[in-house]
């Protein structure tokens, strides 16, 4: 991306958002970050993500934070009336599929409603360029692997999977309708620095470490495309170039997945921990959870072709950036225990 770009970005505190705020920072452009801070895991270590980002920070202006609900309009204009924005990056959302069983409607006010919301205050304030993420999850129980952007995706098996398929509808309505150029981006099990406390690669690493047994549901065979941190956060990136473009001229829309296009097993990555953090794990089996996909597989192809997306990081790597970074900055924090 050429020249200083200012970027409205929703779900700022979190994983995925604090990292691509890093990396914007990091070629000069200027953020503004909206988060509601919601303590679906620590509020603390959300406020050390945002910490960790406005260090980075060249000058005052190049990252401001807004705490607020996408769910009110109202909050959601005057942050993007800050600055004359380039581009919306959409991250926020309640993320998981077994608490989307658990309270669906929470999850189709803030997934779908804070969606709709988003694009429709972009559109009063003529931004025109929105990347927005998406889900495997969308894909269901397609046993078509590595998924494509093409295969049908009508038939959801949790309420996070429906509500994200809305979200991308919804956005192709406004690309159709106002003639915003907008990406979906379908994420693929993203880990890394910085990750979730309550995912599975940093609850193993957690528990190990601990000498405490770590569950396994179903008997280890089920498959994910485990998705590295930098990796989602360049292809978000080269998503938001896409979108610009678009913007600037003939309005796009695209649904892209973004995947390692490496699928590996629930075993194998237990297995892969063991060697990295020199313990052996104390298993316990339990059946499949509800709405859970068996396997997950990216074809990447398109994101390829479209902005150059190039994956990088396989499992044993990536996995060993995590280790090294939860034991150097992570462990023994508040949140972590």
């Amino acid at each position: 991306m050429n020249g200083t770009l200012n970027i409205f970005l929703t779900g700022a505190a979190g994983f995925i958002g604090s990292n691509l705020a890093e990396a914007l920072i990091g070629q000069g452009h200027r953020v503004v970050g909206f988060d509601n801070l919601a303590p679906v895991y620590s509020v603390e270590k959300k406020r050390h993500n945002l910490a960790q980002v406005q260090g980075l920070a060249a000058d005052a202006g190049q990252f401001q934070f807004v705490e607020g609900d996408l769910r009110h309009p109202e909050v959601l204009r005057k942050a993007m009336s800050r600055e004359p924005f380039d581009a919306v990056v959409h991250l926020a959302a309640m993320a998981g599929v077994q608490p989307s069983i658990a309270d669906p409607r929470l999850y189709a006010e803030v997934n779908v409603t804070g969606t709709l919301n988003v694009l429709e205050v972009a559109r009063e304030l003529k931004i025109r360029a929105v990347v927005a993420a998406s889900s495997s999850s969308v894909y269901g129980a397609n046993t078509k692997l590595p998924f494509s952007e093409s295969d049908p995706v009508d038939h959801p098996i949790s309420p996070y999977a429906a509500t994200k398929k809305a979200g991308e509808l919804i956005a192709h309505t406004y690309y159709h309708l106002h003639g915003m150029s907008v990406a979906n981006l379908r994420f693929f099990t993203v880990y890394g620095p910085r990750q979730r406390p309550d995912l599975a690669i940093y609850k193993f690493t957690r528990a190990m470490l601990a000498s405490r047994e770590i569950t396994l549901y179903g008997d280890g065979s089920s498959r994910r495309d485990y998705t590295y941190i930098d990796d989602c956060v360049a292809g978000i990136l080269g998503a938001t170039r896409w979108a610009i473009e678009g913007a600037l001229g003939k309005p796009r829309f695209g649904v892209f997945n973004l995947g390692e296009s490496q699928t590996v097993s629930l075993l194998e990555l237990v297995s892969h921990l063991e060697k990295i953090l020199g313990v052996k794990a104390k298993r316990r089996h339990a059946d499949y959870l509800p709405g859970d996909v068996f396997a997950t597989f990216a074809d990447v192809s398109l994101a390829r072709r479209a902005f150059g997306y190039d994956p990088q990081v396989k499992i044993e790597a990536g996995l060993a950036k995590f280790c090294e970074w939860y034991l150097r900055e992570e462990r023994g924090k508040p949140w972590e225990i």
